[in-house]
Parts: structure tokens; sequence; C-alpha cells
């Protein structure tokens, strides 16, 4: 087994957990407004805004810097969308939640000067996207009527999914790391799918249905 089919065994339960959120289930069933919606990508802006910071930080790494891929960018889609949404003063309108606070706080904690810290954070975010992305899509387009606008986090225009991810498992099949931060590594995969599920478990309680945001 190479690392990448490892991390995803060995992570499955913290993915699937990250998955099944009260949140999402109101979202894809279209429980929730635009507001409500829109109060995702708010809370995903503040996280992105961290990472996207790190990756350039990180960008002439010689381990972590080939999964920094400039087509995997999300605040520009982030900045498109909750324009049409909330219309041009949409940043004034971001507070992060504690959990979003936390999640964060761990990246500036992590992502900036380790490598494999980095890496574990870049997996979980850019990986989930790229696999869940046209569900969420097609799933907010039958809501809300949308057609390009309102879902372009979602898309990834000049990426083709399935190559990418192969090219990704290819990338940390050949990380360099010994055991103990092949280990330290999965640890934090885990803390982030943890630190996700906390801010969307805290959105679904700020945005419940008929509780818009």
């Amino acid at each position: 087994m190479g690392f990448a089919a490892e991390v995803r065994e060995l992570t499955r339960a913290d993915h699937r957990a990250a998955q099944h959120v009260a949140y999402f289930d109101a979202l894809l069933s279209g429980q929730l407004d635009r507001a409500g919606y829109a109060a995702l990508l708010e809370q995903l802006q503040v996280v992105y805004q961290t990472l996207e910071e790190a990756a350039e930080a990180m960008r002439e790494d010689p381990v972590a810097g080939p999964f920094v891929v400039d087509e995997l960018r999300r605040l520009p889609r982030i900045a498109e969308d909750l324009s049409f949404l909330r219309g041009p003063d949409w940043a004034a309108r971001i507070t992060p939640g504690p959990a979003t606070r936390q999640y964060q706080q761990r990246l500036r904690e992590v992502a900036f000067t380790w490598p494999a810290g980095f890496v574990a954070h870049h997996y979980t975010r850019y990986l989930g996207d790229l696999s869940g992305g046209q569900v969420m899509a097609r799933a907010l387009r039958r809501t809300f009527g949308f057609d390009t606008d309102g879902v372009r986090f979602f898309l990834f225009p000049g990426l083709d999914p399935r190559t990418f991810k192969q090219y990704y498992r290819q990338l940390l099949d050949t990380v360099p790391w010994d055991a103990v931060e092949r280990q330290r590594f999965l640890d934090e995969v885990s803390w982030a799918y943890r630190l996700n599920t906390a801010m969307l478990d805290e959105l679904g309680r700020a945005v419940a249905p008929g509780k818009a945001a």
C-alpha cells in the first residue's frame, strides 16, 4: 500500500464525519436559504485566506512546494461567489465563529513553517473540494437556480479532477518523510478534519432552517 492509500484508509472515519454533518444535510436537501449557504463561504474565506498565505510561504519548499498549484486557489472564487450572493460589501459582513478562529489559529501554528503540517491541511481541504465539488454545485443549482455565479468555489476550470488526484497521490507516495514524520502528518490530517467538522457543526447551529444568517 502506497502512503497516499494509507492516508486515505487511516483517516477514513474522520473524513466520513466531516461529510455527514447537519449543516451539509440541510444545504444539500434545500432546507437553507441563500444567506445560509453564503454563511459557509464566509467562514471558508477566513480558512482559505490563511491557507493560501501559507501556500505562498511554502511555494519554494522542496517537499511542500510541488503541492502548491495555482489552479487550486479558492480565494478568488469565494470572492466572486460572495459578491454575487452578498453584494460588493461582502467582506465587511464576515465574522469568524469561534470554531473558525480555532481552525485559522491551527493553520497559523503549523502551515507556515512545517511542510508536513501544510500538506496535511492542503490535502484535507483541496482534495475534498475536488472530490465533492461537482455534487455540491449540482445540488446548489437545483435549489437556487444558479448557473455559474454562486457556485464558482466548487468549480476548477483547467483541472481534470481524476488526473489531478492521481498526480496528488503520486506526490504523497514520494514524500521523503520517515515513519515518525508520517505519523505526525496523519495526526495532523485527522486534526484538520476535526477542525473542519467543528466549524460546520457551529455553522449548522447558527443557520439552522428558519434561522438564516
